[in-house]
């Protein structure tokens, strides 16, 4: 079996790389019995929705103790993320993935459901629900008995917030992590911006301000460009933003009056990052006519 075939054998039947090499294996490298074996299988068939985009679905957390898990699974609809058997998948692989050591992905994927694998409980479940069902990414996270969890799940899981929080308690722990769902922070404080965004972000403030105030000098508006840096951090680093709870204090105030430390964070967002595909409903009752 060579990385030419799996290749070959990926490109006819759309499965992935770990499902192409265990057919390929069964059919001692023979390409054409393990298209038939995907397609026995029924992995074949399935993976041929692997060419739509999944951009809707759910994102969850579930914890046991001082574990805990954030994940998301995408499907090609809202109206299908919203169904029971589609919250149950996501519940059942967030379950397992919780009670493993899973490191990446292609491992998760592996880890033994029912059955079989995660992956084949996916591709079971694609060819039930008829979407393409996309186990897309996940974390796990530790913590120490000292720490706190901070979990907040947005709109049933279109945004969920996982950070692990030193001191306080598990409700002020909640409050850290509504701020985060709400306000996006890209970064924990200034000093970790890199300073590719700094000048990138002072480059697009000196030149509104050059075309805004065309008669203030030099000094002036090197002052208002620092200003809107300084406003430009408030919004982009948790530590700096405005406390949601309360507007007069910032984030960095709430944790100090409440002797806690964020010592990491995970926001995972439906769909960010993904290119979504836009529909004309037209031309696919025409395709299907003509089909």
């Amino acid at each position: 079996m060579s990385a030419a075939q799996v290749k070959e054998l990926r490109e006819r039947t759309g499965a992935g790389i770990l499902d192409c090499k265990k057919a390929l294996e069964e059919a001692n490298g023979d390409i054409e019995k393990a298209v038939d074996i995907l397609r026995q299988k029924g992995i074949a068939k399935a993976q041929k929705k692997q060419s739509r985009i999944a951009a809707e679905g759910l994102t969850a957390i579930y914890e046991n103790e001082n574990k805990a898990v954030i994940l998301e699974v995408n499907s090609e609809t809202d109206f299908v993320s919203k169904n029971d058997k589609f919250k149950d998948l996501i519940a059942n692989i967030g379950n397992t993935v919780l009670n493993s050591n899973a490191k990446t992905l292609e491992e998760a994927m592996e880890l033994k459901y029912n059955d079989g694998t995660i992956n084949d409980y996916i591709i079971a479940e694609t060819a039930v629900i008829g979407e393409k069902l996309s186990f897309r990414r996940f974390e796990l996270v530790e913590k120490a008995d000292d720490e706190n969890f901070g979990i907040y799940i947005h709109l049933g899981g279109k945004i969920s917030t996982l950070a692990v929080v030193k001191g306080g308690d598990k409700a002020l722990a909640k409050s850290l992590a509504m701020q985060i769902t709400a306000m996006n922070p890209k970064y924990m404080t200034e000093e970790e911006v890199p300073e590719e965004v700094k000048a990138r972000e002072m480059s697009v403030i000196k030149e509104q301000i050059a075309n805004e105030k065309k008669d203030v000098t030099a000094e002036v508006a090197e002052k208002m460009a620092n200003g809107r840096l300084n406003k430009f951090f408030k919004e982009i680093c948790l530590l700096d933003q405005e406390y949601i709870d309360d507007s007069k204090k910032n984030v960095k105030t709430f944790l100090e009056e409440n002797k806690m430390e964020v010592l990491s964070y995970i926001r995972y967002e439906v769909g960010e990052g993904i290119e979504k595909k836009v529909d004309n409903f037209a031309e696919e009752v025409m395709s299907q006519i003509n089909g």
